[in-house]
């Protein structure tokens, strides 16, 4: 009996008996993207479903606004993040060591789930007489910054288009937030946002004293992308979400997905407490945003081009998602 005692003694000192409640509070952090876009608020819904549990999983979230998508790889590839919102046309590029990565796939990244269509939007003056993708030679264009996922369309669409960044138009690098603003002032004609819709960046820009326009993608454009692509897909804009703009109908451009992503590194316990709590709050998580109104459970689970994480997997295993 004084051995068991004794021997006793020695583990729970080696912390092999100690109780889960004195366990150490670990923190997560989810990189986003610019304020005004959904991915944002987004990263915000899912930190405070995961913290109100935070004393069950130990476990607290964050939420960092981000320069976007290939930021999000990277940072999640150091460790700096534990998990991002990544257009799904990055999430493949970044697996498959194309793009920003080529030649030096991310083999540690993760998918989790996917969230919300965002469509590639180009947002102009309605003076500066850009109506198509053709008539923007001359003119000067914001593609976006660089690590966003809007500069990545840009370029494959001027590619598409037969447009040379370089000489065709004088584009500029400002963050998403930034364009309305600049496009107001009369300093640039147009600008590239991929982001779900209504979304509070375009508002400002279509509110404004100067009149826009949805800069239309044309169908052989968007064929040629979705033939090339698999990750694209034709989407439109709707314009009944923004009142003034100078559009008779709906705008046919393209778009991607958003997705959730994480590292093999990350422990599977917090990435399965993530997606239970996405999950089983789904009616509240649609909620959120207009954007979301599309979503169903099985949607979530579609235009993943990383493997799954064990985490997730185990939780849509459990929920009969997926065998």
């Amino acid at each position: 009996m004084k051995k068991f005692l004794a021997l006793t003694v020695v583990l729970t000192l080696c912390g092999f008996f100690a109780p889960v409640t004195n366990a150490a509070m670990r923190y997560a952090t989810i990189g986003t993207g610019g304020v005004t876009g959904v991915y944002y608020p987004t990263g915000g819904a899912i930190s405070k479903m995961v913290n109100k549990k935070r004393s069950e999983y130990n476990l607290r979230v964050t939420v960092e606004s981000t320069g976007g998508s290939v930021f999000n790889v990277n940072a999640i590839m150091a460790g700096d993040l534990e998990f991002g919102v990544i257009q799904s046309d990055r999430q493949y590029q970044a697996y498959n060591g194309k793009a920003d990565w080529d030649g030096k796939p991310q083999t540690k990244l993760r998918a989790v789930f996917s969230i919300h269509p965002e469509s590639v939007t180009i947002v102009a003056a309605d003076e500066s007489g850009i109506k198509t993708v053709d008539d923007m030679k001359g003119k000067i264009i914001n593609i976006g910054n660089p690590g966003s996922g809007q500069r990545g369309n840009a370029m494959d669409l001027f590619a598409a288009a037969g447009i040379d960044v370089e000489k065709d138009i004088t584009a500029e690098g400002l963050k998403a937030a930034e364009s309305a603003g600049m496009l107001q002032d009369g300093r640039i004609d147009a600008f590239f946002y991929t982001v779900g819709h209504p979304n509070g960046s375009v508002k400002e820009a279509v509110a404004g004293a100067r009149k826009v326009r949805f800069v239309e993608v044309p169908a052989k454009y968007v064929d040629a992308l979705t033939s090339k692509f698999s990750y694209y897909a034709p989407s439109s804009i709707p314009v009944s979400m923004y009142k003034g703009v100078a559009n008779e109908g709906d705008a046919a451009t393209f778009g991607v997905k958003a997705t959730f992503c994480t590292s093999s590194d990350v422990a599977e316990d917090i990435v399965y407490a993530v997606v239970k709590e996405v999950f089983d709050n789904f009616d509240a998580f649609k909620k959120l945003h207009p954007a979301y109104q599309v979503l169903t459970k099985e949607s979530m689970l579609q235009g993943l081009s990383a493997p799954m994480h064990p985490g997730a997997l185990k939780y849509y295993k459990e929920a009969g998602l997926m065998k």
